[in-house]
């Protein structure tokens, strides 16, 4: 008998530690959700078209790996080397767990019939508003989460409210850093 309970608590055991091995191998590992574009690469230059220079759309984005459970996603692009702390460019969330990608010069609607809604970037506008440094080189950083629900928020929401909003609710998270340099 005593050496039946060993082996049992020593097979629960070793089961419990693979189990907590292959989570957090799975975390840090192959399948961690990543955003991407087909406009730039991580840390490279944006392209002109995608700034206040030219066009001022949105580039494409697209991402996969989103963890099981993901009800919703919330993007944020900033640009934390403006003079005067950090400068929003893009909120939008609610975005549902089936939309993996975001067409070039995404509609700047306050809500969509998906659920989808725009916060307000620092522009004071709904929608995408493209780098446009005043002097130097600035990092673009474009978030992505996952969340585990969709968030009861109103259009035009801030940055920090979706932050708080989405405080206990992040699931994973990714980024894409763009740079971009004024020619004159």
């Amino acid at each position: 008998m005593f050496l039946k309970i060993n082996f049992s608590m020593l097979f629960i055991l070793i089961s419990g530690l693979v189990t907590i091995l292959f989570s957090q191998t799975k975390q840090k590992g192959e399948n961690k959700m990543e955003i991407t574009s087909t406009a730039f690469a991580e840390g490279e230059l944006i392209p002109k078209k995608y700034t206040c220079d030219d066009m001022n759309v949105s580039p494409p984005l697209k991402w996969h790996s989103a963890p099981g459970g993901t009800k919703s996603f919330a993007l944020i692009a900033d640009d934390p080397d403006a003079p005067m702390g950090t400068w929003v460019h893009w909120v939008l969330f609610n975005l549902p767990a089936d939309v993996h990608e975001l067409a070039e010069n995404f509609p700047a609607k306050k809500k969509f019939d998906n659920g989808a809604a725009h916060g307000k970037n620092d522009f004071s506008k709904y929608g995408y508003g493209g780098p446009c440094p005043p002097g130097g080189t600035h990092r673009y950083y474009f978030k992505l989460y996952a969340l585990d629900e969709k968030l009861d928020l109103q259009p035009g929401c801030t940055k920090r409210e979706l932050l708080h909003a989405m405080k206990k609710h992040v699931l994973a998270e990714s980024q894409l850093m763009g740079k971009y340099k004024r020619q004159r």
